[in-house]
């Protein structure tokens, strides 16, 4: 599902509840802040993400493109929920992860251009009707309990 911007939307799930999964998304946190991705062919923000690949399981699909897309090099990968992206006329599933983050490394030779820190979502979304909302799931691991 290749569709980017204002078209892909997305409906967020129980984790587990949806099959089967074809995508993966990490939210990754480091020291509070959000790190974000930029594809060398755009101008906007991103999670990092893609393919499940076959064989691969969606931790171990998170795992890799965490690193692929942003350079980290230790994180703690936590299972947050299932979404379905959508337009139209087409769907996919996947899961969503957060990454809290402990070390970053040097972005490998991937499709990203710059990795970035942002106290909170830019603006200038890739996916501005998927990125916030899964954020937001996201987000809910980070607080502790009451």
């Amino acid at each position: 599902m290749a569709t980017t911007g204002p078209a892909l939307r997305c409906s967020v799930h129980p984790l587990g509840t949806l099959s089967p999964h074809k995508y993966v998304v990490i939210c990754a946190n480091y020291r509070g802040q959000w790190l974000l991705s930029r594809h060398r062919d755009r101008d906007t923000w991103e999670t990092q993400g893609g393919h499940i690949e076959p064989g691969e399981t969606p931790m171990q699909a998170a795992v890799r493109e965490l690193y692929e897309e942003s350079g980290v090099t230790d994180a703690e990968v936590i299972s947050v929920c299932d979404y379905c992206g959508f337009t139209d006329t087409r769907s996919a599933n996947g899961v969503v992860f957060l990454a809290v983050v402990h070390a970053l490394g040097e972005l490998p030779e991937s499709e990203m251009a710059e990795v970035r820190l942002f106290d909170q979502l830019p603006d200038n979304l890739t996916y501005p009707n998927v990125s916030p909302r899964l954020y937001r799931e996201a987000a809910k691991l980070l607080v502790g309990p009451p």
